[in-house]
Order: structure tokens, then sequence, then C-alpha cells
């Protein structure tokens, strides 16, 4: 069994629990729970569980272990059917995005952590930026033969190449104010751009989406994941092969937030084509399916086929692809922030006498 960290009644029923809790994270928990307590903010019996576990295994570890009505969980934790039967539960999910949850807002309370990973995805995007205008993996690649001669001429940042966000919220707005200072001429995308300009009093040019295709060098996602199809804010495949195929060629393609915004498949595809000419990829379609796929522990499915290529292309140092597992959120300082977050939530929640969070969906 997983070690865990908690404070137990003597019944073993926990006031709160919190799930998939890795490394730094719990430690962080466990100390913002603390300092809760010492301010009164919580109650001094409040009684917890802090488990790496996600929610399926702790119940098939605990078969019958009661849950209590908030919990706290990241991407990878699935309710139980009858959870959300009776009285109306509230959960976080310790994660920015909130696709995972967004088709319970209107039968449980949820909140998301919107402020703690905002300069870590936004340096991870900036660091693909890099990666991919200068051409890293060909540059290292040239050093074992120390070649300076024929060296491919890398995109060198300056402000006549145009780079787009896409989703100007709190990350993509970082991600637009350090693309400003790398001398970049910058534009975002977003449907909120109505409401957004008076939020950021009419700081970012905005453009439409159909103006930001043809005339971008770089394209960054850093839009939350809408899957609802009934939703203005749905954008499963938005970067589809149409769309991008209007694009100029030698575009660089950077995603930061969900990789169902943007197919693998396409992806690969305007890349061999010359298309995209460098990929920075954080994220993929279907994360924990195809883990299991790159670990050798499901079967190949046609759809895991280009992200599979895409990664081993990055591995082997074949052309101008970078990834890496969805970790931009996982800076040092981004690790205290979730916690901190995360226990503010649940103090509003008792401020509020359980009935909802200060913050929650639908948040648009």
């Amino acid at each position: 069994m997983n070690s865990r960290k908690e404070s137990i009644t003597a019944q073993g029923v926990y006031d709160i629990m919190h799930f998939e809790a890795l490394g730094p994270e719990a430690q962080h928990l466990e100390e913002e729970i603390g300092k809760a307590k010492e301010q009164k903010q919580l109650p001094l019996g409040h009684t917890y569980l802090i488990t790496p576990s996600n929610l399926q295994e702790f119940l098939k570890e605990n078969p019958g272990h009661p849950l209590p009505d908030i919990i706290t969980t990241k991407t990878h934790s699935i309710l139980p059917h009858d959870y959300l039967e009776g009285p109306k539960k509230s959960i976080i999910t310790r994660s920015a995005g909130y696709d995972h949850f967004e088709h319970l807002a209107e039968t449980a309370n949820i909140a998301s952590l919107r402020e703690y990973c905002v300069n870590a995805v936004a340096q991870t995007a900036m660091k693909f930026l890099y990666a991919t205008a200068g051409e890293l993996n060909h540059y290292t690649k040239n050093i074992e033969t120390f070649e300076r001669k024929n060296s491919n001429a890398f995109m060198e940042l300056d402000k006549h190449r145009i780079i787009t966000v896409y989703g100007v919220g709190k990350i993509g707005r970082k991600i637009y104010e350090l693309a400003e200072a790398n001398g970049l001429t910058v534009q975002g995308v977003d449907i909120r751009e109505e409401e957004l300009n008076d939020v950021y009093e009419r700081s970012v040019r905005f453009v439409t989406k159909e103006e930001a295709v043809i005339s971008s060098d770089i394209m960054v996602n850093a839009m939350n994941l809408t899957k609802k199809k009934e939703s203005k804010f749905f954008n499963v495949g938005y970067f589809s092969r149409e769309y991008l195929s209007m694009a100029k060629d030698g575009i660089i393609f950077i995603n930061v937030t969900r990789g169902e915004i943007a197919p693998e498949s396409v992806l690969l595809e305007l890349y061999q084509s010359g298309k995209i000419a460098g990929l920075g990829l954080d994220v993929f379609t279907n994360e924990a399916e195809l883990a299991k796929v790159l670990l050798g522990d499901s079967l190949m499915e046609k759809e895991f086929l280009a992200a599979k290529t895409l990664v081993n292309m990055a591995l082997e140092r074949r052309g101008n692809v970078y990834v890496q597992p969805h970790q931009g959120f996982n800076s040092d300082i981004a690790a205290k922030a979730k916690a901190v977050e995360a226990i503010k939530h649940v103090v509003a929640w008792y401020k509020n006498k359980g009935k909802c969070f200060d913050e929650q969906l639908p948040y648009y």
C-alpha cells in the first residue's frame, strides 16, 4: 500500500481527502493545512488524508471506504457513480485544466487552480520557443563532427517575426509578455476578446483566428480544453488540418495546455510536409493511455501512432521536434503555489458552510 500522510479520526473517516498528491506537493499540502489550522481558517479538529493514489486505486485498496463531501484530485481520478448522489459534493481539481470534471458543473461544486502555474507554463512555452527557433537538435548533433560551416540557419527572434498566443487567459497573457520581452511582434486570439480588452486595458493586440493563421510565424496554444460540444468554448481539434494548412510554410507550433486541441496526426503530417518547421509539445491527446503505450503496457492503437512517432523523433534528435511529459506546472515555485491555492479553496468552502467555493465552474 502506498505511504500516506494523514490525520485520522477513530473510525478512519476524513473531513477531506487529497488524491494524487505526489512528491513535494504532498509535503506542501501538509504545511498549508497546518498553517490554516493555526490561523483558525480550518477547524482544529479538521481531519484529512493525503495520498499519492488516485481515487479508484484508493477504493480498490480500501473497498467501501466512505468519501467525504469534499475531495481534491488531479486529472487521473475517476469518481464512483454513486458519489454524486445525496448532498451536493464539492471537488477541487488541483490542476489549471478542468475539462475532466467540466461535465459535472451543474451537479457538483467544481473548482480548479487558476494561479499556481502561470509563470511555470509560460516559461515552458519559451523553453520550447528557443529550442524550435534555434533548431537545438540540429546544433547539438553537430558537436559529433564539430560542424561549424554547414549548419542550418536558425530563426532569429525579432520584431519581424509574428507570434500568436491562442487563449490569452492568465497563462496566455504571461506568454504574451515574455514573447514581447524577447522582441517578437505578438498577437492574441481569444473568443473572450471583448471581456479581456477590459481586463487588460487594451494592452493585448487581438486578431481573428483567420487573420492569425495566415500571419503567424509561431503559434502557441495556451487554451483550456473545453469538450462540451454545446459550449461556445468547445475546442477539441481546434488546430485542424484544414486550419493549419492555411498557414505559411515553416511555422513553429507549440502546445503547453491540452493535446486534444491539436491532434498529433495533423501535426506530424504537416511537419513531414514542411508546413511546420518546429514542434514543441508538453501535452498529448489521451495522455493516460498514451503513457501505457509508450511504456509497452498497452496495444498500439492507430490514434497513438503519430504521438509515438513524434516522441521517438524527439528522443532520437531526428528533426526539430521537442517533447516532454506534461510538466510545465512542475517548477519548485509552482509545486508550493499549487498547495497554497488548493487549501485556499478548502478554506473558502468552510467559510461558505460547505455550500460552494468562492470561485468555481462555470468560469465564463
